[in-house]
């Protein structure tokens, strides 16, 4: 390979190594064109995250709205949740008792309560259920794709600009069925953007600026996050559900900006081969042969499962759980803060976990700690049912996620059973996120309708969070 600067595009201070095979993506040494697609690359992938930090604070107050239109209709649609909350922690702290009219209208809000809960649950695990199943064939279709843009501006586009029009149709669901529907679809499609614009660092980075775009693409994540989570629920009281709009705007802005100023070469001439679907498939199950793999695999399906488990239902929690009961308007602008409270801790945490691991080159007590840790702070809610133990609980499980993320990713590394084939076995890895993220909310929403109230959910994500510190133990070899 050669340095070139023979396309049309490039300028004198580029510096890019022209592709191996045709096809194939330029590689950018440094140079504007190597700074503006690392730029648009960090807004993109910020843009995406943004719309799952938003969501998670929208689709529970959408949810809201439409199960109160189901349950308190007539002369109770005009009916006050937080007076009505409150009259219930009332009787049940002994210090009121209930007319016959209350005693019927706190029957609703039983039902109620436990069909917002099943809803949002079922919802949010239906579109990383369907997430999983597409993001391996849509990565193994961007590698293949031949066209003028290159391999994954089509992907990167479609998914930003139909996942924006998804976006719009989610803001105008009438049912809560309609809304699971177009969320799922939503939720899908903008992955269909996330792994191809996640290959183009492979593809356009040299190994030594790798972790630079990697870097950057992790702060889009963290802080797309917080601030979609944060402004959604500052924003929520002026915008209402119109905030979907300026989200669906965003995205499709950021992905197509991506596609135009962050052009790739075309890959036409890409070489293709038949794909062989069997030894594909098979190929996923290997690493979960391996013994200190499938344990390390389990605990992480584990942490994710108990730690989506707690957060899956933070706003009902605010409305209903915590004493005294929230309205809706500070508990949705309390929902951003809450997410945004452990962030200061979770970053220190993933700084000194990350270089005291490799100085001490330990792992799996990291893991355990940080397990143990969390499984601690699920218990701050159960003995102090408030507002303030819910922060504590944000900022304890943030210093114990902050220490679990960067160990656990390098303890997948220690026990990968083959590095040549570290893309594919990290991916099994990501399935076990991926997975657990899934199962949380499923079951938050179950524990809520069985039982009709939140103190389950607390003891649920306490087990599970707890079992994950024990699956690791069996690991040989690994320190």
């Amino acid at each position: 390979m050669t340095e070139t600067t023979a396309a049309a595009t490039r300028s004198k201070g580029d510096q890019i190594v022209d592709p191996a095979e045709p096809g194939t993506s330029p590689i950018l040494i440094k140079g504007p064109l190597s700074r503006r697609y690392l730029t648009w690359y960090t807004i993109v992938t910020l843009s995406i995250t943004a719309v799952w930090g938003a969501t998670s604070i929208l689709l529970a107050n959408q949810v809201q709205l439409l199960e109160f239109g189901q349950w308190f209709t007539g002369a109770d649609a005009g009916v006050d949740l937080q007076q009505l909350t409150l009259l219930q922690q009332q009787i049940d702290a002994g210090t009121a008792s209930a007319t016959a009219e209350q005693a019927r209208q706190l029957e609703l809000l039983r039902g109620f309560d436990s069909a917002r809960a099943q809803s949002l649950s079922i919802i949010a695990s239906l579109g990383v259920i369907l997430t999983m199943l597409l993001q391996p064939l849509v990565g193994v279709a961007s590698d293949r794709t031949r066209t003028r843009l290159g391999r994954r501006a089509p992907w990167i586009l479609f998914g930003t600009l139909a996942g924006s029009v998804f976006l719009v149709g989610v803001r105008y669901a009438p049912t809560v069925a309609v809304l699971a529907i177009l969320w799922m679809l939503a939720q899908a499609v903008l992955n269909t953007a996330s792994g191809p614009l996640a290959a183009t660092v492979a593809d356009r980075m040299p190994e030594n600026r790798r972790g630079t775009a990697s870097a950057l693409g992790g702060f889009g994540n963290f802080f797309g996050g917080v601030v979609g989570g944060v402004g959604a629920g500052l924003l929520f009281a002026t915008l209402g559900l119109d905030m979907y709009f300026a989200l669906a705007a965003l995205v499709a802005f950021a992905g197509a900006m991506f596609v135009i100023f962050a052009r790739d070469a075309s890959s036409k001439d890409l070489a293709v081969e038949k794909l062989q679907w069997k030894p594909f498939l098979l190929g996923f199950t290997i690493a979960l042969r391996s013994r200190n793999f499938r344990w390390v695999w389990v605990a992480r399906i584990l942490l994710t499962f108990g730690y989506a488990v707690s957060t899956a239902l933070s706003l009902y929690m605010m409305q209903s759980y915590i004493r005294p009961a929230l309205g809706v308007a500070e508990a949705t602008q309390m929902a951003g803060l809450l997410a945004l409270v452990g962030v200061p801790f979770m970053i220190v945490a993933v700084l000194v976990a990350g270089k005291l691991s490799d100085k001490l080159q330990k792992r799996r007590s990291f893991v355990i700690f940080s397990s143990a840790l969390m499984a601690l702070s699920m218990l701050i809610p159960i003995l102090s049912p408030s507002l303030p133990a819910l922060f504590i609980q944000a900022i304890v499980g943030g210093i114990a996620f902050g220490t679990y993320l960067p160990v656990d990713q390098a303890l997948f590394i220690d026990v990968l059973p083959d590095q040549r084939a570290a893309g594919r076995d990290l991916g099994v890895a990501a399935l076990g996120s991926n997975l657990g993220q899934a199962l949380g909310p499923a079951l938050a929403g179950a524990v809520v309708a069985l039982t009709g109230a939140y103190l389950g959910v607390w003891i649920a994500a306490f087990v599970l969070v707890l079992l994950a510190a024990v699956a690791v133990i069996p690991l040989k070899g690994v320190k």
